[in-house]
């Protein structure tokens, strides 16, 4: 059995900056073109540190990490330098040829992080502007079932997907290596929400809570990401902000403070400082909430399940 994994036993690498698809929801969209992947001597780098700081697992991630040439030979590097696992985030188009996902296996990656836009083909193919995407990306996820491999999904909540989580969660039943699922609330990267994609958290919970329900049902793990936790009720539970160490480019952290985290009326008198609260984009467009977020004690089944 696969074991779950510690955030702080990985390390995340953005080894490349482009993509075969234009997601409306891209955290990158403006940047790009002029952010710069990591280095080589970086990659070495985490190799030889690997030991005095105790990681188990390699994320390979970045845009679209499958159009990186050295890849597999990159999997490769890192098992030889003790990595226990080796991720890659992927839209999983390319999962769907036979011999390379073969090749990736081989390497000595065991973990397949997709990215899955929507429920459906149409909503999926119209949000990555890509069509057929939601075809190949369905049939690489079906690849993994044939290797000893797990596979984790991440859907991006906007106003153009929430609506088919539920739908996006039975499609996504039958995958017997499909161990978790997670569900990232939209961040725009900027103090405006100028695509309107940031769902208010009337119309996002419940589709939210009921995919949550359904994948658990079938017996995933779910996380969810950059909702407050109180709004979730009982499923403040399963909201996990906490990352692996990232190497990016330092720029891209100019970017994202601009999503302005931790807003709350409550924020003061809560308990759970893991929350992101809410962002300038959100209350620009749907008010603080006032009225629906309530502050957490320290002593809330819930504040007590986030930390456990």
């Amino acid at each position: 059995m696969h074991p779950f994994w510690r955030q702080a036993d990985y390390i995340s690498l953005t080894m490349e900056f482009r993509c075969n698809l234009a997601c409306t929801h891209c955290m990158i969209e403006g940047t790009m073109d002029w952010l710069r992947p990591t280095s080589a001597e970086a990659f070495d780098q985490v190799l030889r540190d690997r030991p005095a700081r105790g990681w188990t697992g390699l994320i390979l991630t970045g845009s679209e990490i499958t159009l990186l040439k050295d890849l597999p030979r990159l999997a490769e590097r890192a098992r030889a330098a003790g990595f226990g696992h080796v991720r890659i985030q992927t839209h999983g188009m390319h999962l769907d040829n036979a011999v390379y996902l073969r090749r990736l296996v081989d390497a000595g990656v065991d973990e397949f992080f997709v990215s899955v836009a929507a429920g459906s083909a149409a909503t999926h193919d119209r949000i990555t502007g890509v069509p057929g995407s939601f075809a190949r990306t369905m049939a690489g996820l079906q690849a993994l079932e044939a290797h000893d491999v797990i596979s984790i999904t991440n859907t991006v909540l906007t106003t153009e997907s929430h609506a088919e989580l539920p739908l996006l969660v039975e499609k996504l039943a039958p995958l017997r290596r499909l161990r978790q699922m997670e569900f990232w609330n939209y961040l725009p990267m900027r103090e405006t929400d100028e695509k309107g994609l940031v769902v208010p958290l009337r119309e996002l919970l419940p589709t939210l809570r009921e995919a949550a329900r359904l994948a658990r049902n079938a017996g995933r793990r779910v996380e969810i990401k950059h909702v407050p936790v109180c709004a979730l009720g009982e499923d403040g539970a399963l909201v996990v902000n906490d990352q692996p160490e990232l190497v990016i480019d330092p720029r891209f952290w100019d970017q994202f403070a601009r999503n302005g985290f931790f807003q709350c009326p409550h924020r003061a008198s809560c308990a759970a400082r893991h929350c992101l609260g809410l962002t300038t984009a959100y209350i620009a467009t749907h008010g603080n909430e006032a009225a629906l977020l309530a502050p957490l004690r320290a002593s809330a089944p819930i504040f007590e399940q986030v930390l456990t």
